[in-house]
């Protein structure tokens, strides 16, 4: 009996196009990556990327709005089993991230992707699409743990966001340049020391 050979889905494709994608970018850079060095790492053809993809731009910004709903669909998961804040933080310091996308994989491939696309004015909105979804789920999640916590607290979850978000990539950046002074989980602890400066925290959390 002959078996039935399946092909592989418009999402397999543009996942195994995405993993192939940061490997070539990592090994000859962005600008000297290929289209077909690409496709041939994924093991497809030429004619396979086009399918999906217009320009290896299209991949890029592809790539990273992948990487914004990935990270938008891991928290709001986290945040649906652990509405406290305490217990939101640990569940991030304990998640495997060996799972995620090649970028929350490899911090200085999304910084060199981000960087890439920002050099051009007319791709631009493309990232501020994406800063913006993501500044939306941190406040939804800053406004979440504060009624969780019984706070009533007089901040603005949409500029607090913006803080938090400014703090992660300034921190991710560090860890890049100087990895011995900035421990991998700076960011986490910066955010315990902001929430006790503004009374997100627990009263015994405030005075420990």
């Amino acid at each position: 009996m002959s078996r039935v050979r399946t092909r592989p889905t418009r999402d397999d494709t543009r996942d195994k196009l995405f993993e192939a994608a940061a490997r070539v970018f990592e090994a000859d850079g962005i600008g000297g990556a290929s289209i077909e060095a690409i496709a041939a790492a994924a093991g497809f053809t030429r004619g396979a990327f086009y399918s999906n993809f217009k320009s290896k731009d299209e991949l890029i910004i592809a790539m990273l709005e992948e990487h914004v709903e990935q990270s938008i669909r891991r928290n709001m998961d986290i945040l649906a089993q652990h509405d406290n804040l305490d217990d939101f933080i640990a569940a991030l310091k304990a998640m495997d991230r060996t799972r995620q996308d090649p970028l929350g994989r490899s911090p200085l491939l999304h910084m060199e992707m981000i960087l890439f696309v920002a050099r051009a004015e007319k791709r631009r909105p493309e990232l501020a699409k994406r800063l913006r979804a993501r500044r939306r789920l941190v406040a939804d999640i800053i406004e979440a743990t504060s009624k969780s916590n019984g706070k009533n607290s007089n901040l603005n979850p949409p500029w607090m966001a913006s803080v938090v978000l400014a703090l992660e990539d300034g921190f991710r950046l560090h860890r890049l340049i100087d990895p011995e002074t900035t421990p991998a989980d700076s960011f986490l602890r910066a955010i315990t020391d902001l929430r006790r400066r503004t009374g997100l925290a627990s009263r015994q959390d405030a005075t420990s």
